[in-house]
């Protein structure tokens, strides 16, 4: 089996006893939720867990389907999908949730009928703007309730009770994202011209809405900064820079003036608050561009950090970083977890913070030491892209030891058929291999966690310390290519230039003599999209997004047509030439002198390594579902998440597939949770991993559920989205809930 596949551990440490705290309404805001679904992760600590404990282990065989929602959407063969990813909230009896057309809606949370909706692309002025959006936030003052949430560059202030916007909050019911990043005086260029978005809602600390972003992972990428809203007025009350200015702490781990260059450093995956402390807790995300950082000598705070700030001021209390001068696009990839441990014979509330390549950082809550300790290992720094400064150490937690793998070996190849072996043993002995952080390459290298690890989804934890995280083994193949050796006068078309600076970094560079299969892929290879999508489709698409991609519409048309143009016919695009070295051509319109940035090298894209069949090429488990003691750093359990049905009906163990969304956990001994390719919603009983009911999903639940009780019913619920791993879509919220007498 794979090293590091942690199996069921004996000797759980028990902590003391737990008395189960009493039911809490929303208008608490307690650590545990109860009879509701307040936020976003169940609570403002992100805990996911619930006391409710009315579906347990003993009637658990008896769940059943209580009611369906369905949006409209996602069920026209015609149109095209979009994600469906959110987390709903429950507030007074309210669902709240997200259509895939990032509509927002309420419906009875007992019966699923609806209330109202709000359309924020209604107006047909107004272009849609497609992209994830995970959850949603709500706030009351007596009879002013708001549901507050982001679509596209807009943050909207909803009544709660109607579905209409409040006039009174910023423009017209919107503020502008854009809005405290900063002006052409300050970074050089106008930020209004370049995209940003929400995907994952923020917190809300008494009249304060603290968010983070979405950003560009390119040369074009704004610097994600951490910003506070006030939720009456829409007003900006602070900004934290998470890409310090000249004079601020951490401007001298950059290279002079990055901030003008380079973005990125955003907390995109979302955060927790503790409201006693007046604390807010976030992870961060690396800095533009993914896998060069030539132009951004050192450790590069605060990128790829975990941050504490003081929620009224947006100070900084503390920081630790978990990957310095990140190469490997590694970014905190979910909320912090806040929950309380013994550790050395005290209670002590804690963070934990679970990383995209398998570690779990657990940190004092008040101060950042971290509480097991955490090595600075040296790492190779060579060989090098050129212009490349590799940081020589990583911070390696002692404890607890990684949930998922870390390190390709031969031995850790596929060998479920010999033909699918032989094929991945090729590529393994014509590709670099060893450290997770050997730097980028021209040879090509392959690697674990360029998609987790953990995963947006989060993870969840129970009153008793133990943290549950579901988790990938997925094998990455990155290959950097010079962007000069496109040209031999090292000079690019305005379409491969605006291409290298837009698209490259996840969609990797155009090279007809590399192409790659992209089924399954976080992003496809654009090699021959000719042959699978028209021009028309394209440009609808940059125009408005879809799926994972963001719209571009703050591009002006002719340079999205220049992209087009360019996909479609690369060697003999005719568009003027631009000198790679100097962008004031293309800054004329858009940019500053030195942005948008333009990498001397790209990527292949996001590039999972799968064997002919398109199985991952690497052994099982695919997919993991851990439970860990995180007062004594030690696993209760891991086993495999998720099933292909296929392989299964052939002998083959479950292997696990890869998974994304959440888990929840609840006192009844019980985790639900759905995320995986096989398109289940599962629960295990947590006391030993065994799942314990399951049932198909009408598409694809790559969202985290929720559970909450109306009229004395407790249910659980998920978004049923599907889209991913090209499996059907779907638009719909599915409910499950006991018998009624029982």
């Amino acid at each position: 089996m794979l090293r590091g596949f942690i199996l069921i551990i004996s000797g759980l440490l028990m902590v003391g006893s737990c008395q189960q705290p009493e039911l809490e309404s929303q208008s608490s805001r307690g650590r545990i939720t109860g009879v509701d679904w307040p936020t976003y992760g169940g609570n403002n600590a992100g805990n996911r867990y619930s006391v409710l404990d009315q579906i347990n282990k003993e009637n658990i065989h008896e769940l059943q389907l209580a009611w369906t929602f369905d949006t409209g959407e996602n069920n026209d063969p015609n149109e095209r999908a979009m994600n469906l990813q959110c987390q709903p909230i429950v507030v007074n009896g309210i669902l709240y949730g997200t259509t895939p057309q990032m509509k927002v809606f309420a419906v009875h949370a007992g019966s699923g009928e609806q209330i109202w909706k709000f359309d924020p692309f209604a107006d047909p002025e107004k272009r849609p703007r497609y992209h994830p959006v995970r959850g949603v936030m709500y706030w009351a003052d007596g009879d002013d309730q708001r549901i507050l949430y982001t679509a596209g560059a807009s943050l909207y202030a909803i009544n709660a009770n109607t579905g209409e916007k409040i006039l009174s909050f910023g423009e017209q019911g919107e503020v502008d994202l854009h809005t405290g990043l900063g002006g052409e005086e300050t970074l050089g260029y106008n930020v209004a011209n370049y995209s940003i978005r929400v995907t994952t809602p923020g917190v809300i600390y008494k009249d304060l809405l603290i968010t983070g972003s979405s950003v560009s992972e390119s040369g074009s990428a704004l610097p994600g900064y951490i910003r506070a809203f006030n939720v009456r007025t829409g007003e900006l009350a602070w900004t934290f820079h998470t890409i310090p200015l000249p004079g601020e702490f951490g401007y001298e781990t950059w290279a002079k003036d990055s901030y003008r260059k380079l973005g990125g450093a955003n907390c995109w995956a979302g955060m927790t608050l503790d409201e006693e402390r007046g604390m807010v807790y976030a992870g961060t995300g690396s800095p533009s561009v993914d896998f060069y950082g030539g132009a951004r000598e050192g450790e590069n705070l605060f990128a790829n950090c975990v941050i504490a700030l003081n929620a009224e001021t947006g100070e900084r209390v503390w920081h630790f970083q978990t990957v310095h001068h990140d190469l490997w696009d590694r970014d905190i990839p979910c909320p912090p977890n806040l929950l309380t441990v013994r550790h050395d014979g005290k209670m002590i509330d804690a963070v934990a913070q679970a990383t995209k390549d398998g570690y779990i950082f657990l940190f004092d809550r008040d101060t950042g030491t971290p509480l097991f300790e955490v090595e600075e290992v040296p790492v190779p720094t060579s060989p090098a892209l050129p212009g490349e400064k590799p940081w020589p150490t990583q911070p390696v937690p002692t404890r607890p030891a990684p949930f998922s793998v870390q390190e390709l070996t031969e031995d850790n190849l596929t060998d479920r058929t010999p033909e699918a072996h032989a094929y991945a043993l090729e590529r393994f002995r014509n590709s670099r291999h060893g450290s997770k952080y050997m730097p980028p390459s021209l040879e090509g290298s392959l690697y674990f966690a360029f998609g987790g690890g953990a995963e947006w989804g989060g993870n969840a934890a129970d009153p008793q310390g133990i943290l549950y995280q579901n988790a990938n083994n997925m094998l990455w193949w990155l290959k950097m290519k010079e962007v000069e050796a496109q040209e031999v006068s090292a000079k690019l078309s305005k379409g491969a230039s605006l291409y290298n600076v837009n698209c490259a970094t996840c969609h990797g560079a155009i090279d007809k003599g590399n192409s790659q299969n992209s089924q399954g892929q976080a992003y496809p290879a654009l090699v021959d999209v000719g042959k699978r999508m028209s021009r028309a489709q394209i440009s609808t698409i940059l125009e408005s997004g879809r799926g994972r991609m963001p719209s571009f519409q703050h591009l002006p048309k002719e340079d999205r047509d220049a992209i087009v143009r360019y996909l479609f016919q690369p060697e003999t695009d005719a568009e003027p030439v631009v000198d790679i070295h100097n962008t004031k051509a293309e800054a004329s319109h858009q940019g500053g002198e030195d942005f948008p940035y333009m990498p001397p090298y790209v990527n292949n894209g996001h590039v999972q390594f799968r064997d002919q069949e398109n199985y991952p090429a690497v052994e099982p488990p695919w997919g993991t579902l851990s439970a860990i003691d995180l007062n004594s750093g030690e696993y209760k359990w891991q086993v495999p998440l998720g099933e292909y049905p296929e392989l299964s009906e052939k002998g083959l163990a479950p292997t696990g597939t890869e998974n994304h969304g959440g888990p929840i956990v609840t006192a009844g001994g019980l985790l639900f949770i759905a995320a995986t390719y096989d398109e289940h919603l599962r629960a295990f009983d947590t006391s030993t991993g065994e799942v314990v009911w399951k049932y198909k999903l009408p598409a694809g639940g790559f969202a985290t559920p929720i559970t909450y009780m109306v009229d004395g019913r407790q249910y659980i619920v998920i978004a049923a989205g599907g889209t991913r791993y090209d499996l059907k879509p779907g638009g719909s919220y599915v409910a499950f809930a006991l018998p009624e007498n029982k």
